[in-house]
């Protein structure tokens, strides 16, 4: 389906009180989370109009009750007058409470299908989105929009239709009641929407602000807590205040404006309403005392209570349509999340098997993460199948992303990759990353027991294989010693060695045929490193393993080592023959062989 253009600046656009975008994204929320419900909204428009025509009966009895006062003055039925008139708004209680619990409901279970919708969508994007993308934004929106938005239509909306069925079932009584009275009521519509036009582009313009400063904030507030142990070490905790305050104080100015410039419509209706008032009284005073008019003091009296009636209402109405306008924005915001499409997908005649044990080769691979700065132009290299790989070379030169383009997190922009012959493209995206067992420097700890960690990998894994794998990455003794304890946020209780040792496990656990080891140990001590790596070579036996090292030293027997800088192969071959070399590889590690030597022992 196609959608307008959400960036039409055009200023007549703008101005419109539902643009293009407006009405298709109304028409996308109505069909897919409330045409379902139908049955359920007839029920709550049911109640709602019940709820009006009391009001309407209630000025019906209310005239007969003052005559009654005025004429007869029998005790008695001013008493069923007042029965009557109880009977009424009790009834309009119970059905105000059951409309709203209905209402509440309805919204509450779209918004639920609604976030579904979202995560599942959000969970299949590109990794590229989520590289451009602030976590704290896409929360903002599945979480905090979502919820804004089953707020709205959940009660403000439902409020909204019960004040507009009551405006128009008790101004109809009115119509009938007195034509010429009710002329003065004419005045108001074109006022009223006269304020909606103007105040409508300024709302959506503020409300679009509002939205921006507070995703800001939250984006703020999320660095700032996930680097809280460097904040506290580098004593940065005054200025990480300021920032924080600073788009506090942002969020806090544009709400300002955006309630003020909602506010507005009240003040117009107020002084509509003072004019209206006095026709009325006026007027109606006037018919009352000429003879030429069937109007008497009852009348006077109903009609300025159905005055009331209509008014307060209106007023309502008149805020709730800039509120509308306000989530006009919010549900667009929403619906861009929506609008991001998933580019790695599978293509129509993809396959499930593949030579998984085959030679991984890179043909003339060109890849930029922006496009007026690619990394690989011309890339091409080969990585014999059940053999071990070592990728090094400078920070920057392409080492992690050769891993990430083989799994296809990243579209190429040309060239092939091929596995055991047949293309990474027309394999199907979840047989490719099948394929794989990572274990990287940054290993994700959940906050959950260590055997859940490890299963995270295959959740339907029994306790005898989750154990299998902790022995053989050398974690089950500290398994056994913290049973079903948490670990902590992202793993804050365990030290760096042991989170490479449960990404390790997870690695055994899933059992791939190739394996991909991410600076897997550049982090560890000696020690910690020597036991990691025995694991590491227990896992990586039988298996085409590609590893990406900074330390040359744990790399030294793979089968070969492929030397990258500025994205491009300067130097393959193995340990021995590019130290014979005495090229970039050879240089490197002696300069890092010098480092390790010029150091002190440990104590």
């Amino acid at each position: 389906m196609t959608t307008p253009d959400t960036h039409d600046t055009a200023p007549e656009r703008d101005r419109q009180f539902l643009r293009p975008v407006d009405k298709d994204n109304l028409r996308w929320f109505w069909a897919d989370y409330f045409r379902p419900r139908l049955k359920w909204l007839f029920v709550v428009f049911a109640l709602i109009l019940a709820q009006a025509f009391v009001y309407q009966q209630f000025l019906s009895i209310t005239e007969n009750g003052l005559r009654v006062i005025f004429d007869s003055g029998a005790v008695g039925d001013l008493a069923l007058v007042c029965l009557a008139v109880f009977s009424l708004f009790a009834f309009r209680g119970i059905a105000s409470y059951a409309t709203q619990r209905l209402g509440v409901w309805l919204a509450s279970d779209a918004v639920m299908d609604l976030r579904k919708d979202l995560l599942r969508h959000i969970l299949h994007l590109d990794l590229a989105f989520f590289d451009r993308t602030a976590g704290a934004d896409i929360i903002h929106k599945v979480y905090n929009q979502t919820e804004a938005l089953g707020m709205f239509v959940g009660q403000q909306t439902v409020n909204a239709v019960r004040d507009i069925a009551t405006i128009i079932v008790v101004a109809g009584y009115l119509v009938i009641k007195s034509p010429l009275l009710s002329l003065a009521a004419v005045i108001v519509p074109p006022i009223i929407t006269l304020v909606i036009r103007v105040l409508s582009h300024q709302v959506k313009k503020r409300q679009a602000a509002a939205e921006d400063a507070f995703a800001g904030y939250l984006n703020n507030l999320e660095e700032t807590t996930s680097a809280m142990r460097t904040v506290q070490i580098s004593g940065q905790q005054a200025q990480e205040e300021a920032r924080l305050m600073a788009s506090s104080e942002a969020v806090k100015r544009v709400t300002v404006k955006l309630h003020a410039t909602q506010a507005l419509s009240l003040p117009a209706l107020d002084i509509v309403s003072a004019l209206v008032y006095v026709i009325v009284i006026g007027g109606g005073g006037f018919m009352v005392l000429h003879p030429d008019y069937d109007m008497d003091g009852a009348a006077i009296i109903t009609f300025l209570l159905g005055m009331v009636l209509i008014f307060d209402p209106l007023r309502r109405f008149s805020q709730f349509v800039t509120r509308f306008q306000a989530n006009l924005i919010v549900l667009d915001s929403v619906r861009d999340l929506f609008r991001e499409r998933a580019t790695i997908t599978d293509a129509p005649a993809a396959v499930a098997t593949f030579d998984t044990a085959g030679d991984i080769v890179f043909d003339q691979v060109r890849f930029a993460y922006s496009p007026d700065k690619p990394l690989f132009e011309d890339l091409s290299l080969g990585l014999a199948g059940g053999s071990v790989t070592a990728l090094v070379g400078s920070t920057g030169s392409g080492k992690t992303t050769v891993l990430s383009l083989l799994s296809r997190l990243y579209a190429l922009e040309s060239g092939a990759i091929t596995i055991g012959g047949t293309s990474i493209n027309d394999i199907k995206v979840d047989a490719l990353r099948g394929a794989f067992s990572v274990v990287a420097q940054d290993i994700v700890v959940f906050n959950a027991s260590l055997m859940d960690n490890i299963r995270y990998v295959k959740p339907d894994a029994t306790e005898a294989e989750v154990w299998a794998a902790a022995e053989a990455a050398e974690i089950a003794e500290l398994m056994r010693a913290r049973g079903d304890a948490p670990l902590g946020a992202r793993g804050s209780q365990l030290s760096g060695g042991q989170r490479q040792r449960i990404g390790i496990a997870r690695a055994f656990l899933r059992d791939a045929p190739i394996l991909l080891l991410d600076e897997a140990t550049s982090a560890l001590d000696q020690q910690t490193e020597d036991r990691v790596k025995r694991a590491l070579a227990r896992l990586s036996a039988g298996r085409t393993t590609i590893i990406v090292a900074h330390r040359l030293s744990s790399v030294t027997d793979a089968d070969q080592i492929i030397v990258m800088e500025a994205g491009r192969v300067a130097e393959h071959g193995t340990h021995e023959a590019l130290v014979a070399n005495e090229g970039l590889y050879a240089a490197m590690y002696a300069a890092q062989k010098d480092g390790y030597a010029s150091q002190p022992p440990k104590p």
